[in-house]
């Protein structure tokens, strides 16, 4: 039984989630081989070499791969599916975007978000928001698989696997790659940043979010995050969010300024080894998931934990 791992990379280095992907498919049990598919992507291939477990790597080098375009990497993976029995990738925008392109032209199910590993065919995935568990088997051939990756921990680094040169394949020839706009922050990417400080609507403002919350952030090194509503009410940018419709976060800190903790937000962030709220409604049902809550008025609080850091 062998395990493809999709990697997720910029050609020159190795995402994160890559590394989580590969401990879900250590737990499945078998031969890892991880596909960096891009142009000019040898470093990303090298470090893939050495992450442990790893007992190969495809190497697939081609302009038309170079920017990851979903259509171009689904048949590059595709090329390569019948020899192994999972293909896994991360359940990122990226993973998502050519997951379902691979499985609906194998003509399996895909299955979605896997937070735990039962067996070789049977994996847990949350549903309702988080709310519950749903263990689910499968008994396709090949099985195509999304890995949420605040579910495993990152695989460790010390391998040396072979790399090995693949033939590409076209894509269909019906996209193409126009332009990139790349949000340039000196912070902490959100899914990746180790501390995260969020804010809800309470904060009221663009201006408050960042008069209140941006101190907090210099002060930790941390990342900025908001919920949906303070997104909604434009007091943060939209790759801000945390939650079930943005993006999942299980940083070492995660501290909660005025949100009220809605169900969606919370299937976003629970996973957080530390979490901290601080909300002056001692009903918020933050707290029901905060190892430490403060309650109290963020817009003196926050100020105070700034001078007292």
């Amino acid at each position: 039984m062998a395990i493809l791992v999709i990697a997720e990379h910029d050609n020159a280095s190795l995402k994160g989630a890559t590394l989580n992907t590969v401990t879900a498919a250590a737990a499945i049990g078998g031969d890892i081989h991880v596909l960096v598919a891009g142009h000019n992507a040898g470093a990303a291939a090298a470090a893939a070499a050495q992450v442990a477990g790893v007992a190969k790597v495809l190497h697939a080098d081609d302009v038309g791969l170079g920017e990851s375009l979903a259509e171009n990497v689904a048949a590059q993976v595709l090329a390569l599916a019948s020899g192994y029995s999972h293909i896994l990738f991360p359940a990122t925008a990226s993973g998502k975007n050519v997951a379902p392109r691979v499985a609906a032209k194998l003509d399996v199910a895909q299955i979605s978000d896997i937070i735990k590993v039962i067996s070789a065919d049977t994996f847990d995935r949350p549903v309702y928001a988080g709310n519950a568990i749903a263990t689910v088997q499968s008994a396709d051939a090949v099985k195509v698989i999304t890995v949420r990756t605040t579910g495993f921990d990152p695989a460790a680094t010390g391998g040396s696997a072979a790399v090995e040169a693949v033939a590409t394949v076209a894509g269909n020839g019906k996209a193409s790659f126009v332009g990139r706009e790349v949000t340039k922050s000196d912070r902490p990417e959100l899914t990746a940043a180790k501390i995260i400080v969020s804010g809800g609507r309470a904060l009221g403002s663009s201006d408050k979010f960042n008069e209140v919350l941006t101190p907090l952030a210099d002060k930790l090194g941390a990342a900025l995050g908001a919920s949906r509503a303070a997104v909604d009410a434009g007091y943060a940018p939209n790759d801000w969010q945390v939650g079930q419709t943005g993006k999942i976060v299980a940083p070492g800190l995660y501290v909660a300024c005025g949100i009220s903790g809605a169900i969606q937000h919370l299937a976003g962030m629970k996973d957080s080894k530390v979490i901290v709220a601080i909300n002056k409604d001692p009903e918020a049902p933050i707290f029901s998931v905060a190892d430490y809550g403060l309650e109290a008025d963020l817009f003196v609080a926050v100020p105070e934990l700034i001078s007292a850091l």
